[in-house]
C-alpha cells in the first residue's frame, strides 16, 4: 500500500501591521495553494475596513477562505472556527498540497496547530443566569465560585476575563464535571505538516506603521463604517479596537482627534498582545516580512512536493 501523500499547512503569524498579508499573497501565487484566514474578526460581513482586510484586487488573486463569511448578528467561536477549518481542509487538500494560513488571532492558529479540546455544548439560559449574576454581583462572586468548584483552572485563568469565567463556569453547571477535566481530555488535532513563520519587525518600526494604518483606514472611511454601524454597537463583535473608540466619538464622549490617537495606542498594545501571545504557544521560525528570499529557501527545506 502506497503512503499517504504529505499535505502542508504554512501559517504566516504576526501582530496587526506588521505585513502578513503581502507574504501570504506571495507564497500562495509560489505554492498555487489557497489562503485561510485565522482572523477573528475579519469573518464578519460588515466590518471590513477596521479590520484590514485584504482589498478586492487582493481577495481576487488568490482564493480566500473564512473572510465575509459572517454577519455581526451571529456568534461565532474558535469552536465554530476549528470545525469548519477541519472540514474546509479535508475538501482543499483532496486535491492541493499546500495551504495558506494566515493571521493574527492567536487562538485560531493555535486550534489548528495544538487541536482543541471538546467541550460539551451549554444552554442559553445557563450563560445568561451568568451574565445576570456579573451585572448584579459584579466579577468577584464570579471569581469566588470558580475557585471553589474548579481551583486548578481558576489558576491560570485571567481571573479579570468575565467572558472566560462565565465559559468554565457555564460547562461546570451544565456537566457537574470540571472545566479542567475538559481541558485534559485529548485534543482533536489537524493531521496535516505545519510550518510555522512568524513575523516580526523592531517596536519602532511597527509602530509607526500602526500609526500610519489608521490614518490610511480614516481616509478609507472607517468613520462612515462605525455610522453605520453604531446601531449595533453592544455587539461583541464591534467590541473591536477601531469600532469602539469611534462609537465613544459618535456618542459624543470623545472628539475624533482623540478617537483616532486611542485608536493608534490601542492597536499598538494590542500588537504587543498578539507577539506575547505568540512567543508563548509553540515554536516559530521568525523571519522579518523583508526577508522574503530567506524565508523561500527555508520553505524549500520543509516542503516536499513532485
Amino acid at each position: 500500500m502506497s503512503q499517504a501523500k504529505e499535505k502542508y499547512i504554512i501559517i504566516i503569524a504576526g501582530p496587526t501591521a506588521v505585513g502578513k498579508t503581502e507574504l501570504a499573497l506571495e507564497l500562495a501565487k509560489r505554492y498555487d495553494s489557497e489562503i485561510f484566514s485565522a482572523d477573528s474578526r475579519q469573518v464578519y460581513r460588515e466590518m471590513s475596513i477596521g479590520t484590514a482586510k485584504p482589498s478586492m484586487k487582493e481577495l481576487s488573486q488568490v482564493k480566500h477562505h473564512f473572510i465575509n463569511n459572517r454577519s455581526i448578528h451571529e456568534g461565532y467561536s474558535v469552536g465554530d472556527y476549528h470545525n469548519e477549518i477541519t472540514k474546509a481542509f479535508a475538501s482543499y487538500f483532496e486535491s492541493k498540497d499546500v495551504a495558506i494560513l494566515t493571521g493574527g488571532t492567536g487562538m485560531y492558529i493555535h486550534a489548528i496547530r495544538e487541536g482543541l479540546n471538546s467541550y460539551p455544548s451549554v444552554s442559553e439560559e445557563i450563560v445568561n443566569d451568568l451574565e445576570v449574576t456579573l451585572k448584579v454581583h459584579g466579577i468577584g462572586i464570579l471569581q469566588q465560585e470558580l475557585e471553589q468548584t474548579d481551583p486548578e483552572y481558576y489558576s491560570k485563568v485571567d481571573q479579570q476575563n468575565p467572558a472566560r469565567l462565565i465559559r468554565a463556569l457555564s460547562v461546570i453547571h451544565e456537566t457537574g464535571e470540571t472545566f479542567t477535566s475538559f481541558q485534559q481530555k485529548e485534543k482533536n488535532g489537524l493531521p496535516y505538516h505545519m510550518v510555522p513563520i512568524l513575523l516580526k519587525r523592531d517596536r519602532e518600526e511597527l509602530y509607526e506603521r500602526i500609526n500610519i494604518r489608521v490614518h490610511q483606514m480614516m481616509k478609507k472611511g472607517l468613520l462612515k463604517e462605525a455610522q453605520s454601524l453604531f446601531e449595533y454597537r453592544e455587539l461583541k463583535s464591534l467590541q473591536t479596537v477601531g469600532y469602539s473608540e469611534l462609537m465613544r466619538h459618535l456618542r459624543g464622549e470623545i472628539d475624533i482627534v482623540a478617537a483616532v490617537e486611542l485608536i493608534q495606542r490601542h492597536s499598538r498594545r494590542y500588537a504587543k498582545r498578539q507577539m506575547t501571545w505568540f512567543r508563548k504557544y509553540g515554536q516559530w521560525n521568525e523571519y522579518h516580512p523583508d526577508d522574503s528570499e530567506e524565508i523561500i529557501n527555508f520553505l524549500h527545506t520543509q516542503i516536499k512536493i513532485p
